[in-house]
Parts: C-alpha cells; structure tokens; sequence
C-alpha cells in the first residue's frame, strides 16, 4: 500500500480508499468482514455520505470502527450537502445539520475529512468557508473540501479563505476515469477526465491538491461487459447509469486499447484503467468500491504499476500509435 498525507489529518492516508455504498447494518457480518479484509491489507481511509443508504452507510461503518476499537487508526471521510429532490441544500444550516448528523451515525467526535457533496454556485463561498471554520475550530472536523465542485469554485473558496485569515479547502473529490464522462450520471456531478477536463487537471497538477477522485473504472465501464453491440441489454438501474454516462465512440476506442495493454502486460481491464489514473502527476488518493479483500488486493497491484507518460497518452486517444 502507499499512504499521503494531508494537513490537519495526523495519520496515513491510504491511496486507495475504500468506499461503503455497499455495506448494510441489515447484512453485518459480510460488511464486517469486508471492511476486515482491506484494513488488514493497508487501507486506512473509508468513504461514506450523510445520503449513502440513507445514513445506513455512515451507522455500519461507525459500529465496525468501534467494535474493533480503530478510530485512531483509520481516516473517515464523509459528505453533506447533497440535494434533497429539488433543493439545493449548500447552506450553513444544511452543513451543520449533516454534519451533526454523520457524527451522531458514526458515533465519533470528529471526523477526519469532511466534503460538501454538491456545490451550488449560486450561493457565494463565503458563508460556506465561514461555516466550515466555525466546525473546524471546534474540532468535529480536521480537514474538509468539496466533492463535485469546480476547480474554479474551490479557487474561489480558498482565495476567499485566504483573503480573511481562515482554514481553506484542502482536498477536492471530482470524477476521473480514463473514460471521459459524456454526459452526468446524476446532476450536479464534476469530472476532470477527457478533453474537457485538461484545464481543471493542470490547475490540479501546478497546485497538488489532493484529489479523491471517484469511479475510476467509469461506472463499470472498465469490467468489459459493456460492448458497442449490448448497450440495450442492461436494464440494471447502475448499467444504464454507466450507459448513459460513458458508452460512446471515443471512449470504446480508449477501452480497446487498454484491453490490447492489459494483454500485453498480462494484467486485467480494471487494472489498466486504474493504473491510468493513479500514474497521472497529480496528488490522487482514488475511491474504489471493492466487495471483497480479493478485489482489493487486485487495485493494490494496480497502485504499484506506474504507466509512462507516452502510455498513458496512447490510451487517452493523444497519439495514434505506441512505440515498442
């Protein structure tokens, strides 16, 4: 495993974190034993949300933290502000309130990196900065940034935290893949992958803020079971989110040259396409979804292979052919 750091946050931060959508109080023992086996091969950071499960997310893993008395040794990151049907909820009132509400589900006193999971840019940084060192400075959080937000917008924020002497953002959680989003899975989602993101990456890149980058496989993209002649076979509400999101032309031309490297290096698709994102020269700690400590270990070999610049260029579409 290989660990990064991040200012306000005194532990190792695992480069591949790994994410809790999945786990349910209702199947306890599986979600236990899955959050045994990463832990046991390195992982120390976890990804939740105020929405994930409805709070059942953030209630199972704050009950496995403290059967197995780790709170000291793994980093949670979780998220608020997430809209409620047609609301935009990026107000101090609806930052405190899931705020107070993770804390409570994941029965702790802090949490290590707090994320506001949407942004609204309607709303001026200001109170938002504001609200976010009022929590800081009482100590129920010891990091926070924004998921989905613009770099533009978390430049703003940080100049305005910057201007008034305050905690700025410190980590941004957008979507990055080899394949580029076409379209948003769900509103309001940020992507800094393909063409439209090679601004955003550069200003990532000059800056090094850590980025928690999530769906580095597009929605399942990189598992090969989408093909340019099925896409009208998936019925699954996930596989037709994956779809609608990422299965397009260019982005098959990306799969089909990841699959003749991954051939070619004697390693899987999903390797390949997470292997593209963690070689990038940016701070990356990437989110997975793994269901088992087999799959896990699976990313950990992914971590450790380091595409070269003209590789990763070749799968991006930059150049039309790769040199021997």
């Amino acid at each position: 495993m290989q660990y990064g750091q991040l200012p306000g946050i005194d532990k190792p931060i695992s480069r591949l974190v790994q994410g809790t959508v999945a786990i349910t109080s209702k199947d306890i023992d599986s979600s236990f034993k899955l959050l045994d086996e990463v832990y046991a091969l390195g992982c120390t950071a976890f990804d939740t949300a105020n929405v994930y499960g409805t709070g059942d997310s953030e209630r199972t893993l704050g009950q496995w933290v403290e059967k197995r008395g780790l709170r000291e040794n793994v980093v949670i990151i979780t998220k608020g502000a997430h809209p409620s049907g047609d609301k935009r909820r990026v107000t101090p009132a609806d930052i405190t309130s899931d705020l107070h509400e993770s804390l409570e589900r994941l029965n702790t006193d802090y949490i290590d990196l707090y994320l506001l999971h949407r942004d609204d840019a309607t709303v001026p940084v200001g109170p938002i900065i504001d609200t976010l060192n009022e929590h800081y400075a009482e100590g129920k959080i010891r990091a926070f940034g924004g998921s989905n937000w613009t770099y533009t917008r978390v430049r703003e924020a940080n100049e305005y935290a910057a201007k008034h002497g305050l905690t700025p953002f410190i980590a941004s959680s957008p979507q990055y893949s080899l394949a580029e989003m076409m379209k948003e899975p769900w509103p309001g989602c940020i992507s800094i992958g393909g063409t439209s993101g090679e601004t955003a990456r550069e200003w990532y890149q000059n800056n090094q803020m850590p980025l928690f980058t999530w769906s580095s496989l597009a929605g399942g993209f990189f598992s090969g079971r989408f093909r340019r002649d099925n896409l009208e076979t998936f019925t699954d509400y996930y596989d037709k989110v994956c779809v609608q999101g990422y299965c397009y032309e260019e982005n098959f031309q990306r799969l089909d040259r990841a699959e003749q490297l991954a051939a070619e290096k004697g390693l899987s698709l999903p390797q390949i396409a997470l292997a593209f994102t963690l070689s990038q020269p940016l701070n990356i700690f990437a989110l997975t979804g793994c269901k088992s400590g087999a799959e896990f270990l699976t990313n950990i070999k992914a971590m450790e292979l380091k595409l070269t610049p003209e590789e990763r260029a070749w799968l991006d579409l930059k150049v039309p052919e790769l040199s021997v």
